[in-house]
């Protein structure tokens, strides 16, 4: 890998995180374009997408900056996808000038969007800056990665999408942003579930550490069972929503049943499929609601 190169930074930028952070603008689009009778604004509507796809890659970047500052993503005990800093694809101080760049650029995207949600939404934008860099190095260390995740992939960009469409906020938006949340946060329990070992050593009291393996597994389970649940109650037609979830559902469990049996590096396989059942999630959440 020759150091700095587009490749590195295409790897570094992790392209398969990206499902989780669009499928909250997805959601919250279908519900407004059902609500507004089957229009949408489309500037504010991709700016809410693009937004939302840079602060993923910004997240990524700072992670990775960090994790390697603390230690935590040496070669040898690393065993999640390789990162950029650690692997010397990417000189640290590059990846510092990333995330600056990166950050700028998400201002510039989130800016407009005052004409449209007015000045508040600067203190959306800040807080989803603010809020990507404290994750990374102090709230993961305290088992509060996981409510974050709620907020920053749940409740924030789902409800906030549908905000700038119909200036209001419903039942039916807060508990999809809920539910949308929940499924993003699967990815993190089973990324936390295969380091509870290396966590440990390092003292990252990650929600996982707290509760052990054996209520970890019944967590991830429950995740995807408690938001497919409270999709199908807020759908318009039932009839339609019950199949949809149950596409989404069979491959939550397909999931769950491969984690049960692997460990270490291998779990990877189960990180990727998690990423898989997060997309279909939306994708079916979307139809659901049309």
């Amino acid at each position: 890998m020759k150091k700095n190169s587009a490749r590195a930074w295409l790897l570094a930028s992790r392209p398969n995180t990206l499902a989780g952070a669009a499928t909250p603008v997805i959601i919250a689009l279908a519900a407004s374009w059902t609500d507004r009778g089957g229009c949408l604004d489309l500037l504010p509507a991709a700016l809410c997408l693009l937004f939302a796809l840079v602060m993923q890659v910004e997240a990524n970047f700072v992670n990775d900056y960090f994790d390697y500052r603390h230690g935590n993503d040496t070669p040898e005990t690393r065993l999640g996808p390789p990162r950029a800093c650690s692997q010397d694809w990417v000189t640290p101080k590059a990846m510092l000038n990333a995330m600056l760049i990166t950050a700028f650029v998400a201002g510039c995207v989130g800016l407009p969007l005052i004409f449209y949600g007015g000045l508040s939404m600067i203190l959306v934008g800040m807080g989803c800056l603010v809020f990507c860099v404290l994750y990374t190095t102090t709230l993961s260390y305290l088992a509060m990665g996981d409510l974050l995740v709620l907020f920053f992939f749940g409740i924030v960009p789902l409800s906030f999408t549908y905000y700038l469409q119909l200036h209001t906020f419903t039942p039916q938006v807060i508990i999809l942003s809920v539910a949308c949340g929940l499924v993003v946060d699967c990815l993190l329990v089973i990324n936390n579930y295969r380091d509870i070992d290396n966590d440990k050593r390092d003292r990252k009291r990650t929600l996982v550490v707290f509760l052990g393996p054996r209520c970890s597994l019944a967590l991830y389970l429950l995740l995807g069972v408690i938001a497919a649940s409270m999709t199908v109650i807020v759908a318009p037609r039932l009839i339609t929503v019950l199949p949809l979830m149950t596409i989404y559902l069979t491959l939550h469990l397909t999931t769950y049943t491969k984690m049960r049996q692997l460990q270490g590096r291998a779990l990877n396989q189960v990180l990727r499929l998690t990423a898989r059942n997060i997309t279909i999630y939306g994708l079916c959440t979307a139809a659901a609601m049309i």
